[in-house]
């Protein structure tokens, strides 16, 4: 069985890149990188997903808040909140979550793991469609960096995966669905509390933007709901 190195955050779309991984019948290794966020619950989400999946786990550590300024990375940058769906998806927003190059910088590592094992297959769960127009997100950063692999590499032929991007949440949710991965393991606030989630934020709102969508129950913890909070979904409304 091919090996494929899968970058995971403990969020649902990397959690949702995982199952797609083995899905495809691949022996994943799964990188989590500790890159200075300020709340490690992610961590812990990460290592209970690859413990899930049987993933062979390894934990990096690169500091990118010494140098790259984000409300996930500085104490003193805040975290967007209680924003409407249409301010999140607004084209052109960029909101202070971006961390700068961080999509690079971690690629870059499975790259350097994947070579290192014999891998050609590296996994992503970016993902274009409902969300904030992150630039490390989009179709033309995976291209270019699947590019700078073949040339950045004593070997070449690697492959970057994305099999997320060009789907909205909901659809994440169903697919993740129909290969069983259990969403009550993962962890997507921006500002969570404690070990929960604050439901105020972008990736809360998104989250729960999807699961309503989909018609399947969302097993976040929210501290509470953004102003906005009535989805209307095929199966009815949720609040």
């Amino acid at each position: 069985m091919p090996a494929a190195v899968v970058l995971l955050s403990g969020g649902l779309d990397s959690t949702t890149a995982l199952a797609v991984a083995q899905s495809r019948g691949f022996v994943c290794h799964a990188l989590t990188v500790k890159y200075g966020q300020l709340h490690e619950v992610e961590l812990a989400a990460a290592a209970r997903v690859a413990a899930r999946f049987g993933a062979i786990h390894r934990v990096v550590t690169v500091d990118l808040g010494t140098i790259a300024r984000s409300a996930l990375t500085s104490a003193d940058v805040a975290v967007p909140k209680d924003r409407s769906l249409a301010e999140i998806g607004a084209p052109g927003d960029v909101p202070s979550t971006y961390v700068p190059a961080r999509n690079t910088v971690l690629l870059a590592l499975a790259l350097a793991w994947a070579e290192s094992i014999d891998a050609r297959d590296l996994f992503v769960g970016v993902n274009v469609l409902d969300a904030s127009g992150y630039p490390d997100c989009r179709p033309a950063f995976v291209h270019a960096f699947e590019a700078l692999a073949q040339v950045a590499t004593r070997t070449g032929g690697f492959h970057v995966h994305a099999p997320l991007i060009e789907l909205t949440k909901a659809q994440i949710v169903a697919l993740g669905m129909s290969l069983g991965v259990d969403y009550a393991m993962t962890h997507s606030c921006y500002a969570p509390i404690g070990d929960g989630a604050c439901g105020r934020c972008d990736a809360c709102q998104l989250r729960r933007k999807g699961f309503a969508e989909a018609g399947v129950s969302d097993p976040t913890r929210y501290a509470m709901l953004a102003p906005w909070c009535a989805v209307t979904t095929t199966t009815g409304t949720t609040r």
